[in-house]
């Protein structure tokens, strides 16, 4: 591996069984955590990269998807939660999920597993490291910061225009097939909405690391957990108290998302509100009674003119 350094590299020309590897690398490189020793050991043990991060992607992104969607479903099954329930006449049944799961299972493996494959050797072109050490967590929460900036700004941008006539029904009908989301319909769209609104996702670390040739692949990690939390939190239908948007005001959040599955229109952004904001698109009561309010004003003064 070629961002390995030579010490690792030179004590492992015929892997053995991963755990011998992991020892090795123990062994000789106590100076990394054991994050970074069974990282080491994976790409090692694996001797092939790109192998190896497409399998590791993969099995990241099923573990986190269906992993965060679960207490969503357990949730949907106790009426205690159905006061923080946003359309609280609909909860989902078993077969909607049900038939949900098994298309985004069926679109994980068609569309998103080829991506999640040529991810590695087109982010390594582009200058990505996978090697250890880690970057500092500094480092590491300031580009998932630009990630989320960028990837919500092409979420906006793209979403909106899939709520153009002709769009909408050709792809992005789609996903609005529940008018009240659940965790697991984050990702229930077809297979052309899957490409354009991932490149967001996939997309903007690699710009980023095209343009500064600064991005780790460990990094890249803890960015798409965020990230799939963020979707599947927002699709959940669910608002608490002490949901994130109440402490972020410019933070989303389940009920933003919720009231342009409801409405079908507005409300386009994915983490956070301000494009909704600056661009008049904000969907729901209070926005509608600010645009009176606006245009009541706007009235007054022209008539005082």
């Amino acid at each position: 591996m070629a961002t390995l350094n030579s010490t690792l590299i030179g004590a492992f020309s015929q892997p053995d069984t991963f755990s011998s590897v992991f020892e090795e690398v123990s062994k000789y490189n106590v100076q990394l955590n054991i994050a970074e020793r069974l990282w080491a050991s994976w790409y090692l043990w694996m001797q092939n990269d790109t192998l190896a991060t497409g399998i590791m992607s993969f099995v990241l992104h099923e573990v986190i998807y269906f992993g965060r969607c679960l207490p969503w479903m357990i949730i949907d099954r106790m009426p205690y939660f159905n006061k923080y329930k946003i359309q609280n006449q609909k909860i989902p049944t078993l077969k909607e999920q049900w038939e949900c799961a098994s298309l985004v299972l069926l679109s994980h493996f068609t569309v998103e597993l080829p991506q999640i494959w040529l991810f590695h050797p087109i982010a390594t072109y582009f200058g990505m490291d996978f090697g250890v050490p880690f970057p500092s967590l500094g480092k590491m929460a300031f580009h998932i910061a630009i990630f989320f900036v960028m990837e919500d700004t092409w979420h906006y941008w793209f979403h909106r225009a899939l709520h153009y006539g002709p769009l909408y029904k050709m792809i992005h009908k789609l996903h609005h097939t529940y008018s009240a989301p659940f965790g697991l319909a984050a990702e229930y769209a077809s297979p052309i909405e899957v490409m354009l609104l991932a490149f967001g996702t996939v997309g903007s670390p690699i710009i980023w690391v095209s343009l500064t040739g600064d991005l780790h692949l460990f990094t890249m990690y803890l960015w798409i957990v965020g990230r799939l939390f963020q979707a599947i939190d927002a699709h959940s239908g669910y608002d608490f108290p002490w949901s994130l948007r109440h402490f972020l005001p410019f933070w989303a959040g389940a009920d933003h998302h919720d009231t342009h599955h409801e409405r079908f229109i507005g409300n386009y952004a994915s983490s956070f509100r301000w494009w909704d904001y600056m661009l008049d698109t904000e969907s729901g009561p209070e926005a509608a009674k600010r645009r009176r309010e606006r245009k009541m004003k706007a009235m007054k003064s022209k008539k005082a003119e």
